[in-house]
């Protein structure tokens, strides 16, 4: 791997988390909003904005087949409408350090099932450095009271964020992460609008206020159309098992953002889970290791492959 995309990988994923963690400060001012409709209108408006992206730059058009549709479909349907549906029935039963800390074993997960899917032992260094960074998520976000329902819920909502990055690793070679972004964008908006129309029935037509209106277009730039692409991103050139590290940083530029805006204070209990999680991914993000003729070392059991390389290249970009 180049170090040159190692480190636009890393820093594209940081960025992604970042704006994902902005979120937080955002969200609150949607809450007398229909959710499922604000959903919608938020996917709708990220996927004309990646579109818009795709055609300005005057890209060719790449054909999308029969298996790719099917995994795009699936992808929309777990890793974004299916996932906002758990958090928010989550956000119901449990409190949200439970939530947080369970949806915050994503880089565990994914660093475990990520090399198995792609037929590899999974790297000690980084499932190590995984563990560090969920016991570093659970002490930035605490202890609270949960319920078997939002326990159940928490999971189905940490099982959607991990197959929104599993589900589009072998998309990213062909499509790229602009194109994998506008297409489960779109679909997730067509979803959600459905439900919405059974669930929120006549909430679909309430006008939303000049500042909602300012936060779903918040959401839909930054948290979705820029912050989907630059994880892709982040996936095709780290690998989906590094790149889940950084998932650690939701909760921790959450916590920052809000301290910034003056709406919580930060103890040393968060302070010391934040050191955490900058250290489980300071740790797996370790440059890989290089061979005495230049190539790089296996990782966790993953052979060197030109192949592979070559398709990291292609996917390390934006386009």
């Amino acid at each position: 791997m180049a170090m040159t995309s190692y480190r636009a990988g890393l820093i594209s994923g940081a960025l992604a988390m970042a704006f994902v963690g902005s979120s937080a400060a955002v969200s609150p001012l949607l809450t007398d909003y229909p959710v499922l409709t604000g959903q919608a209108w938020r996917y709708a408006a990220a996927a004309l904005l990646l579109l818009g992206y795709l055609w300005l730059r005057r890209l060719p058009w790449v054909r999308v087949g029969r298996s790719d549709w099917a995994r795009l479909v699936l992808l929309a349907a777990t890793g974004l409408a299916a996932f906002n549906v758990c958090l928010l029935q989550a956000a119901r039963h449990t409190d949200p350090p439970v939530l947080g800390a369970i949806v915050g074993a994503a880089p565990l997960v994914l660093a475990i099932i990520g090399p198995l899917l792609a037929g590899r032992r999974p790297s000690l260094l980084v499932a190590t450095s995984a563990v560090i960074v969920v016991v570093g998520v659970g002490t930035v976000l605490g202890g609270g009271h949960f319920s078997l329902p939002g326990v159940l819920w928490s999971l189905g909502a940490l099982a959607g964020e991990c197959l929104f990055s599993l589900l589009a690793v072998p998309l990213l070679p062909r499509l790229g992460p602009v194109r994998v972004s506008a297409y489960t964008c779109a679909l997730a908006g067509v979803m959600l609008a459905l439900a919405a129309l059974l669930v929120e029935r006549s909430d679909v037509a309430t006008v939303p206020t000049g500042v909602e209106v300012l936060s779903l277009a918040f959401l839909a730039v930054f948290v979705t159309a820029v912050a989907f692409a630059l994880w892709y991103a982040a996936v095709g050139s780290l690998g989906v098992d590094r790149a889940g590290l950084l998932a650690g940083l939701v909760p921790v530029a959450a916590t920052l953002i809000a301290v910034g805006i003056d709406t919580t204070t930060l103890s040393l209990q968060v302070l010391l889970g934040a050191v955490l999680v900058g250290a489980g991914v300071s740790l797996g993000m370790l440059p890989p290791r290089r061979r005495p003729g230049g190539g790089e070392a296996g990782r966790g059991g993953q052979r060197p492959a030109s192949r592979r390389s070559a398709q990291v290249e292609q996917v390390g970009g934006l386009p």
